[in-house]
């Protein structure tokens, strides 16, 4: 069995061995599990059964990292993204007035399209489309809207009357005697928040997982001290996991092929389609390049064999995701981790792919940690993600304007598509008419997509 397995991922060639495959796997499972808490409490905001989304996850994690591995022989891993998660429930469903049914279904045709990118040669042309310093800002701003759904759900920030948002009243709430849900829950939050950064700064392995993990010890301590008191009606949950019904595994089915179709037709569906994928792309693209280099396989080009079948597994996967009823998968960045412990091959991929199926046995310890303890991992996330800002030329107005132009905007209406929409109508606007030069870095998708978010916004 060892022989086999030797082979078939070719450990001798790449200099390692099963010890260090299955070490670095499991470092990587580590790394990513928070996804397995995050992602059943952002979904559920859109009205997803929580317990649904959790096995759907596990599932298309475990299913999509497997067909990762056996494809590509990468460590890599594939799993629903942060950011995606987000645009699907708060953009689509709670700003632009969908169902998470047909939000599914928009996810599941971006998958298909994404599929048939991936076996043509026009995933370069849509890579191409996209004006670098835009698909910087589109990241960052999606790292500044995480990091304010992270501190809302925390309820860190809350409701203002006066100036729409502010911070958490908590001598306010000590007169009107909520002190002990809300108070309590802001002030972990925050106290798990420097708590992760801690762990990040002693590059702690698994510092996301371990700072959810730690917040939610601390809330555990305040419930039973009674300091923190649970309030269901206010939306304040008890702690303590329950193991009434023991490890059974919840059902899908409130979510298992509930994709409704009925928009598909129409301009909004089109535009939700078309500013999934080219976040979806923008993000796999860059996670896969990024991780491959981390590797050592990429070519003087910047190229790496079965580059292909990794975009199919990913395109099948966010399908899968669809059909499953969670939100679309990406490759994601999180695979350094295991890279850096000596993961080298489809092997370490394997390892993460089990640990998501036994992680599917624990859903009463998952389901039960708050979204205090995930907003740390939500704002450590945003963090990484503003860090793109680093790449974009500031002294290039063309592209400087309209980077911060979508860079604000998502955060700010609350919406990944109107960031997008403001950013790729204002390149193509202030470069059509900032010269002869300028306008040939406007390619024809980027008018044809302008030209549709306007048509959006005027006529839809």
């Amino acid at each position: 069995m060892k022989g086999k397995i030797e082979s078939f991922f070719k450990l001798k060639e790449h200099n390692t061995n099963i010890q260090t495959e299955v070490i670095a796997g499991i470092t990587t499972f580590v790394t990513i599990a928070y996804i397995l808490v995050v992602n059943p409490s952002i979904l559920s905001a859109g009205g997803m059964d929580s317990g649904a989304v959790f096995t759907a996850t596990a599932v298309t994690s475990a299913l999509g990292t497997l067909l990762m591995a056996l494809s590509t022989n990468y460590p890599f891993i594939i799993t629903p993204g942060m950011g995606l998660n987000a645009f699907m429930i708060y953009t689509v469903v709670l700003s632009m007035g969908y169902s998470w049914q047909v939000a599914l279904a928009a996810f599941f045709v971006e998958g298909f399209i994404f599929l048939i990118i991936s076996l043509t040669k026009i995933r370069e042309v849509v890579l191409d489309a996209i004006p670098h310093s835009l698909k910087l800002a589109i990241t960052a701003g999606i790292g500044l809207f995480i990091t304010f759904i992270g501190l809302k759900s925390a309820g860190i920030v809350v409701d203002s009357p006066s100036t729409l948002v502010t911070i958490f009243p908590f001598h306010g709430s000590m007169e009107a005697g909520t002190f002990s849900t809300g108070g309590v829950s802001a002030i972990l939050g925050l106290v798990g928040i420097v708590i992760t950064a801690l762990l990040m700064i002693y590059n702690v392995k698994g510092n996301i997982l371990l700072g959810i993990l730690i917040t939610w010890g601390l809330g555990l301590i305040c419930q039973l001290a009674g300091i923190y008191v649970p309030d269901p009606a206010a939306g304040y949950g008890s702690l303590i996991p329950d193991f009434s019904r023991g490890l059974a595994i919840p059902s899908m089915a409130p979510t298992f092929l509930k994709m409704d179709f009925s928009q598909v037709f129409s301009v909004g569906f089109a535009t939700i389609v078309i500013a999934y994928l080219f976040t979806n792309i923008s993000e796999t693209f860059g996670a896969l390049v990024g991780s491959a280099t981390k590797v050592g396989v990429l070519d003087d080009n910047g190229k790496f064999p079965r580059f292909k079948n990794a975009l199919v597994s990913q395109s099948v996967s966010c399908m899968t995701a669809a059909a499953t009823g969670t939100s679309a998968t990406t490759a994601v960045v999180e695979c350094a981790a295991g890279i850096a412990a000596g993961g080298r091959t489809g092997l370490t991929s394997l390892v993460t792919a089990i640990m998501f199926g036994i992680a599917l046995f624990l859903s009463p310890i998952f389901l039960a940690i708050p979204s205090f303890a995930t907003a740390p991992a939500l704002v450590i996330v945003g963090f990484l993600m503003i860090s793109s800002l680093l790449s974009i030329d500031f002294s290039d107005m063309s592209e400087a304007m309209p980077a911060f132009i979508c860079l604000f905007t998502i955060p700010f209406t609350y919406s990944i598509v109107e960031g997008m929409a403001t950013g790729f109508i204002s390149y193509v606007i202030i470069n059509a008419l900032g010269g002869k030069e300028r306008r040939k870095k406007v390619s024809i998708a980027m008018y044809v997509i302008a030209l549709l978010f306007i048509v959006k916004y005027f006529f839809v």
